[in-house]
């Protein structure tokens, strides 16, 4: 089974997007807390009779109503039968609050347990499937979304994050929940924070001790050049969660899953997938179809003997959820390609598993960013 859906049906599912079935509601009952953020969903006329659930996080300065409009969850849930619960911040900014440890902690009274019970709320009152709940959001809700992954395992089986910051690198000790701008960490922010995978998978494991069952498989997306939530952050997120979920690097897929995105693959691909995009600033654009490969809603793949993640076939192998290996960067292994061509501005130019050009074009300079991606600029 391929990762990556045919290019036939890719066609098919871009074509199945038309008018909704349904319109998108806001949940005046859901009054759980224990913050005020508020509760958007969209339930499809084609709904199924047990639904997955994705939960869609906006950014900054966003609105739940706002991200649904800017997404296209709502019409492949008319395709595939899930719910989708788009939060609303209650901040003044638009902002997620993943700087106070009531956020980051599981049941410590932040936005993080809100938008659980958010899901709790939809399996209840919608006939949602709490065994196939996911997580996806941009910029601050990417950030959220790390936070739910760590605090909550237990709720969510996947989650793919669109330029956001590893689990607990925005933590602030002076933030509480509530606050009406929730705290800012420019060190983080800046690509300033770099630990070694043992101390970011120690960091995620904290925030709910004791717990030994499943992680939920992670899908990490970002841009080269994002001036914002900084370059490094891709990184960090991914040595994190490379500890977390006990998976080493294997090998890089480059124009995967379209130009110019190196596929950045953890293991056999069915538990950590990073996407470096090059020339891309704040945020990588989604890429909905590749959620639902990942979500195992658009093809199956739990429960069998191989998982697909885009673009690579690959035979599942079970590890230990609770590992604590400390995984190491990936060796530079830069090779050059025949003929001594040169890469354009923002192109790749080097990293582990790297065949393309090795020189950049006049006025640019191969720049190091990682031990697996190296940049013209």
């Amino acid at each position: 089974m391929h990762l990556l859906p045919s290019l036939a049906a890719l066609f098919a599912l871009a074509t199945s997007v038309t008018a909704l079935t349904s319109s998108l509601k806001q949940v005046t009952a859901f009054k759980s807390g224990p913050t005020a953020a508020g509760m958007y969903i969209y339930v499809p006329t084609t709904k199924k009779a047990l639904a997955p659930i994705i939960v869609a996080i906006h950014h900054c300065q966003g609105t739940g109503s706002g991200y649904f409009g800017e997404t296209k969850y709502a019409q492949y849930a008319d395709t595939y039968g899930y719910i989708v619960i788009y939060p609303n911040s209650p901040s003044s900014g638009g902002c997620w609050d993943v700087s106070s440890k009531a956020s980051l902690t599981h049941n410590g009274g932040g936005d993080s347990q809100t938008i659980v019970n958010m899901v709790s709320y939809a399996v209840s009152n919608y006939g949602g499937d709490a065994s196939k709940v996911y997580v996806t959001g941009s910029s601050s809700g990417a950030m959220m979304t790390n936070v739910l992954a760590g605090a909550y395992p237990e709720v969510f089986q996947a989650a793919s994050v669109y330029s956001g910051v590893p689990d607990g690198c925005f933590y602030v000790p002076s933030a509480t929940a509530g606050m009406a701008t929730p705290a800012w960490n420019s060190q983080c922010a800046n690509g300033k924070t770099v630990q070694s995978a043992e101390t970011w998978g120690n960091l995620v494991r904290s925030y709910y001790p004791g717990y030994t069952g499943s992680r939920p498989k992670m899908l990490i997306w970002h841009g080269t050049v994002d001036t914002t939530l900084y370059y490094q952050n891709l990184a960090e997120s991914l040595k994190e969660w490379s500890n977390v979920l006990g998976v080493t690097f294997s090998r890089n897929v480059t124009n995967s899953p379209q130009s110019s995105y190196t596929q950045i693959v953890y293991g056999d691909g069915t538990k950590l997938v990073g996407y470096s995009a090059v020339g891309v600033g704040h945020t990588v654009p989604v890429h909905e179809t590749n959620d639902l490969a990942w979500f195992c809603i658009s093809q199956a793949c739990a429960g069998s003997s191989t998982t697909s993640v885009s673009g690579i076939t690959t035979s599942k192998t079970e590890t230990s959820s609770s590992s604590k290996v400390d995984t190491t960067s990936p060796v530079s292994s830069s090779t050059a390609a025949p003929g001594g061509c040169l890469a354009s501005r923002y192109g790749q130019c080097g990293g582990t598993g790297w065949t393309g050009c090795s020189s950049c074009e006049s006025g640019t300079t191969c720049t190091f960013s990682n031990d697996w991606y190296s940049q013209c600029s």
